[in-house]
């Protein structure tokens, strides 16, 4: 196996980065004994800040083994789209009037299943958040979905007292959902994104591969959740007395969101709808709140750490895939996911040649399945973790627990991939 110093040591970069989201508590309980310095432990604390601050690690190891003129080419020829865009689509999708517009359609569905079922809203509520909002992610793209279901979920359940079991079992199943619920299109889950161009996957082909498994698991997995925790759910009060927003300018907010996603790919046009959007929100405050900037900034700085440092991780990862049956392939990409973000895994599996259809279907498959079992594992993640993580307690979330939430609805999806 080959490979040069700076693959080496970004490996080593990147696996310290890996081990660095695991501690972040520790980081948190350091800012309280230490005042003095509370501000870095703080910052060291933000899992959203891991990547960015080991990729500038990794830039300054270049620059000190090589040029400076080496690590700089390196950075201008990574890809930060993905990054950017996710910014964007957060700051939009997380807007007053599409929030308000999605509760709304939420609130209607509960309304007429309660009165089917005769029980209360809360549990429906809960119900259809984890399962109707992840598949609107293979419309509006994954981290849209995740932006609104997480705003949901924060006002439904993470505003309230919740025991730990509800509050990392509701954050397993949100993230797994978001992750297998993007599949039904080949548009909207990073992972299927980066290989069908390549390997000419249709929409039809997605649903036709992946649409009743992933919606049957998202199902199981949110009724689960819902009998489980059902006890806990406080009655939204209050969930339907917010001042009511015209419906031209809830248009225009979907105006926005829907543009936004059309031109994903295009950098140049979504940023450019995103500052027209801003602006419009500045000129017409009345029914706006504020925008979640800072989040959407965290979070984009965290996807761009994760573009600079998996970029020089193909040295190991595609001689590994290269040399696994389907079966493995599933598995072993179920399991890379959670050390490294499964876009990059199965654009690297697609560099491999001579696979058969089983090859890619099982990589895709793995990866999405394994999409919730950490924070870096699907590229929505840190999105929903940063508009949840205040509510967690001391403001961090425990990558222990994260797993171990996640864990149950991820062998649902590995049971439905492999057995339906």
């Amino acid at each position: 196996m080959n490979f040069t110093a700076t693959e080496f040591g970004a490996s080593i970069i990147f696996t310290i980065a890996v081990l660095h989201t695991f501690c972040t508590g520790y980081f948190e309980s350091f800012a309280k004994k230490s005042p003095r310095h509370a501000g870095l432990w703080h910052l060291l604390g933000e899992v959203e800040i891991v990547f960015g601050f080991w990729a500038a690690v990794l830039i300054i190891y270049i620059a000190c083994i090589d040029h400076i003129g080496s690590a700089k080419a390196y950075l201008n020829h990574r890809n930060f789209t993905e990054p950017l865009f996710v910014f964007a689509i957060m700051i939009v999708a997380g807007s007053k009037p599409i929030l308000y517009f999605s509760s709304q359609i939420l609130y209607g569905l509960s309304k007429g299943l309660q009165k089917l079922l005769r029980t209360c809203s809360a549990p429906i509520l809960y119900f259809l958040t984890l399962a109707i909002t992840p598949l609107l992610g293979s419309l509006i793209t994954e981290p849209a979905a995740m932006t609104l279901a997480a705003f949901l979920l924060r006002d439904l359940v993470y505003c309230h007292q919740c025991s730990k079991a509800l509050l990392f079992g509701t954050l397993g199943v949100l993230l797994v959902n978001i992750s297998i619920g993007g599949t039904l299109t080949n548009f909207a889950a990073p992972p299927v994104l980066m290989v069908a161009s390549t390997w000419g996957w249709s929409t039809a082909f997605m649903f036709a591969n992946f649409g009743l498994e992933s919606c049957i698991a998202i199902f199981i997995n949110a009724l689960i959740a819902t009998c489980l925790f059902q006890r806990q759910l406080i009655e939204p009060s209050e969930f339907n007395q917010s001042s009511k927003i015209p419906l031209a300018v809830i248009a225009m907010h979907l105006l926005f969101l829907f543009g936004v996603v059309m031109f994903a790919h295009d950098l140049i046009i979504f940023m450019w709808l995103l500052l027209f959007f801003i602006g419009y929100t500045t000129a017409y405050p009345k029914h706006q709140s504020p925008l979640i900037l800072k989040e959407a900034l965290l979070v984009g700085f965290f996807l761009a750490g994760l573009v600079v440092l998996g970029a020089l991780q193909g040295w190991w990862l595609q001689p590994l895939l290269e040399m696994m049956s389907p079966t493995a392939v599933f598995y072993g990409s179920l399991a890379l996911t959670a050390i490294t973000d499964n876009a990059a895994l199965t654009y690297l599996g697609s560099l491999v040649t001579g696979t058969s259809p089983e090859f890619k279907l099982a990589l895709v498959g793995g990866a999405v399945a394994g999409g919730g079992l950490t924070v870096i594992a699907n590229a929505p993640n840190p999105a929903g973790i940063a508009i949840l993580r205040s509510h967690f307690p001391g403001g961090a979330v425990s990558a222990v627990y994260l797993f171990v939430g996640a864990l149950p609805p991820t062998l649902v999806a590995i049971a439905a991939y492999r057995l339906l």
